[in-house]
């Protein structure tokens, strides 16, 4: 049995050295050395690695609210209200804190307004603002509102 269990011991430990020595051979691609980013699918905003984990929030956010205002005939008071809709999860709703964002969400009287707001503003940290008509608003000079220009 001892001898079982050492065989697999030894094929798990040459299967990961030669993993190991194919990532090491691989190296980084054009993109990761240049710093320049990676769209993570065709037709992507994004501008950065943070930009698309915002924008990424920011449309779970807003298919969840679409879903609870189908459901329910009125928008949620409170991101915390919103958890367990579509795939927005209560651990979402927990921190506003989003990385490099920081996140708001209000209600006024005929619906939301949602914001991601950089901790940095620059070219590759966009504020980004949304409302009830679920369009993304973006903008690298000043909080995003409904005049910043529309994002796909």
């Amino acid at each position: 049995m001892q001898r079982y269990y050492a065989g697999i011991l030894a094929v798990g430990m040459l299967g990961g050295a030669v993993g190991l020595g194919q990532a090491q051979t691989s190296g980084p691609t054009s993109a990761q050395t240049s710093g320049t980013y990676q769209a993570k699918f065709p037709g992507d905003p994004a501008r950065s690695d943070s930009e698309a984990q915002a924008l990424g929030y920011t449309r779970v956010v807003l298919r969840a609210e679409r879903e609870y205002k189908k459901r329910h005939d009125k928008y949620t008071e409170s991101l915390e209200e919103l958890a367990g809709t579509a795939s927005f999860t209560k651990r979402m709703a927990h921190s506003t804190d989003r990385g490099d964002y920081t996140a708001s969400y209000r209600i006024h009287k005929d619906g939301f307004v949602f914001t991601m707001t950089p901790k940095r503003m620059d070219s590759e940290h966009r504020s980004f603002y949304s409302e009830e008509d679920y369009v993304i608003h973006a903008d690298d000079q000043k909080a995003a509102d409904l005049n910043s220009p529309k994002i796909k």
